[in-house]
């Protein structure tokens, strides 16, 4: 029998017969590890230890203690038991797909009648029924045409389409938990009493068209999480509880923010308070770019698809964008724009107005540019994902040796931007060269390093993702995480030779000659929408006294009061601070408890001790205690916290 090699994590080789299984290597190692091992890794790849491996490679024997290995097997096996559970329960649902995400999985059932909490009780009563059984795992290599006269006698339609959709030559694998079975690329679990009984939750359901499609039969989507053991699932749970007394659409109704409607789908609808928000950020980052060197410009909304074509957007985006057809005078068709999806092109525009000479560069354009993308209406999620956009984008023009140099100023940029808004905590992931691109070996060693080095120049942790920059350049992403431990992608910084090359973008070098600039895109807080969501979900709606709309409501406890909370409420505008009085006929209680769910940060209270002393009554949002403290000297302090982070004096 032909024989294999195989090498460990620690350098070590052994030699095995060809088509033994992994979990055959981890009994040769040590009993111990036979009985721990849940999974393997081949060569990078995750790899089932009931698979052959027929060639020699690199492998490593995962147990419970490899977190990410584990937790991606628990999971992908608690969407098997689950959807076994579903038809145990309902013999006539029919299976779709149940694929791991975030903190766990989901699986798409096609049933007539809707799931009901009560129903997914019951399915979680029966999974662990499942599990308790410790029925074995088992896969088979099944060809093409028996896998589907398979599906088609057990009326299972769906997958009869999924094998469709697999090319062919690749491995049809069945996998067997129990006697239940489903389609699935693997790996598994050995048995199903190796899943936690008690580290797992199913949390929801929703609708979900077929393949994502809106042509499609809609489905039901039932969501599950799961971990390692119960108190992870317990501290999940926790945090997801937090998380919905933060969530932005409800405290969007409580402190009069926004609203979305139908007629408008995806689109914001700013009321006074969060537009004040906006425009407090929106003015804070206008003040931060502009002493970091840029030059803020505007660009059309609304562009001929020529420049799309260009830019090579129209073949690549064109299905997310919002066409806009024009009967142009004297023309014999309808001329086709396009409401911009993003702000590059339009950019490059700019900079293409006139010779640039290398003197010239760095060049940084910044917009606070509004853009529009179809998204599906089952993914638009209050402000989170929206159609309707603006971003805080810029596009530095350079060349390659000063992309380092922008690289670390942006990064120094950025992280004072998060700590400023409250988001201390950053990780930078470095996304390299992929299999397909373009340029050569040595263009993307230059900025890869160029990018690399900058982080190191700024003192920060990263890590690589291998193969995941765009075909043009690497790119930075930067996921900050708020105060319940969630992470956000917001920030990015991408390096871009492609654009200024099919847009013509030139400068003249110290040579003479004529050279192609390099474009870095990047954003700090990506989407204003999005953002504010974060923001206000960050902070549970108490948002620090400079963002928040309503900074200072000054509240009468008795109408006579009212003449001196009018004084004290001019003062306070004066001052720069928005205050506004409430001199209604209503209890000072009342009063403090309605502003108090509208989130405002000082509520001073004015009964005739203070209109006698010309003092005030101070109550700050979350604390049950009052101080009394002079007219001047709430107005000074309040000046100072009304300041915003970059104007304050150090």
């Amino acid at each position: 029998m032909p024989q294999i090699s195989l090498t460990f994590p620690d350098g070590n080789t052994r030699e095995y017969p060809a088509g033994v299984t992994a979990a055959d290597v981890a009994a040769s190692i040590a009993p111990s590890l036979a009985k721990a091992a849940i999974s393997a890794t081949l060569d990078g790849a995750p790899y089932d230890l009931a698979w052959p491996i027929k060639a020699s490679a690199k492998i490593s024997i995962n147990t419970m203690k490899d977190d990410a290995a584990a937790l991606e097997l628990i999971r992908h096996d608690f969407a098997h038991v689950m959807a076994r559970a579903v038809q145990e329960l309902w013999p006539d649902v029919k299976v779709t797909i149940g694929p791991v995400r975030d903190q766990g999985w989901f699986y798409d059932f096609d049933r007539e009648e809707p799931f009901t909490p009560e129903d997914l009780g019951a399915i979680e009563a029966r999974m662990k029924q499942i599990i308790n059984a410790r029925d074995p795992v088992k896969t088979e290599v099944w060809d093409r045409s028996r896998a589907i006269a398979h599906y088609v006698t057990k009326n299972e339609p769906f997958k009869v389409e999924l094998i469709d959709r697999i090319p062919l030559g690749e491995d049809l694998r069945m996998y067997w938990h129990g006697n239940w079975q489903d389609l699935c690329r693997g790996p598994h679990l050995q048995h199903t009493g190796q899943l936690p009984a008690d580290a797992f939750k199913l949390t929801s359901v929703a609708g979900a068209y077929w393949l994502g499609d809106s042509t499609r039969p809609m489905l039901q989507r039932i969501y599950g999480v799961a971990f390692k053991n119960r108190d992870d699932l317990k501290a999940h749970l926790t945090m997801l509880e937090e998380a919905a007394k933060r969530d932005h659409r409800k405290l969007g109704r409580e402190m009069e923010l926004f609203h979305l409607q139908e007629e408008a789908p995806g689109m914001v609808f700013w009321h006074p308070n969060g537009w004040s928000i906006y425009r407090t950020l929106e003015d804070y980052m206008r003040r931060r770019q502009r002493t970091a060197g840029y030059q803020e410009i505007r660009t059309p909304q609304v562009v001929d698809r020529v420049l799309w074509e260009r830019s090579g957007h129209w073949e690549a985006y064109r299905e997310n964008m919002f066409l806009v057809e024009v009967d142009e005078e004297g023309a014999k068709e309808k001329r086709i724009n396009a409401l911009k999806p993003m702000n590059c092109p339009c950019h490059v525009q700019v900079y293409n107005q006139g010779l640039k000479s290398y003197r010239d560069l760095p060049l940084r354009l910044a917009e606070f540019g509004s853009c529009h993308r179809y998204e599906s209406s089952g993914s638009m999620h209050g402000l989170m994902r929206v159609r309707g956009f603006t971003q805080d984008d810029a596009h530095i023009f350079c060349t390659a040796d000063q992309i380092e140099a922008e690289c670390a100023a942006f990064i120094e940029l950025l992280s004072s931007v998060y700590a400023d808004l409250g988001f201390d905590s950053f990780d930078i992931k470095l996304s390299t060269r992929p299999d397909v691109r373009i340029g050569s070996d040595e263009d993307w060693d230059t900025v890869e390093t160029a990018l690399e080095n900058a982080i190191k120049k700024v003192g920060r942790d990263y890590v690589i993702d291998p193969g995941e920059g765009a075909f043009y350049g690497p790119k930075l992403d930067f996921k900050l995480t708020d105060a319940i431990g969630r992470q956000w992608q917001c920030g990015t910084f991408q390096v871009d030779p492609n654009l200024p090359t099919r847009l013509g973008a030139e400068y003249v070098g110290e040579d003479g000659a004529k050279h192609r600039p390099y474009m870095l895109h990047r954003a700090i807080l990506g989407s204003f929408e999005r953002f504010l969501g974060i923001l206000i979900e960050n902070y549970a709606g108490k948002l620090p006294f400079w963002l928040a709309p309503r900074q200072v409501v000054v509240a009468s406890i008795v109408s006579d009061a009212d003449e001196y909370v009018r004084e004290i409420t001019n003062a306070l505008c004066a001052a720069g601070i928005r205050a506004e009085a409430d001199t209604r006929n209503e209890k000072i209680n009342y009063k403090v408890r309605e502003h108090s769910v509208g989130k405002v940060p000082v509520i001073l209270a004015i009964g005739m001790k203070e209109v006698e002393n010309r003092t005030v009554s101070v109550r700050r949002l979350g604390e049950n205690r009052t101080e009394s403290v002079t007219l001047d000297a709430i107005v000074t302090a309040l000046r100072t916290e009304a300041t915003p982070p970059d104007l304050r004096q150090p």
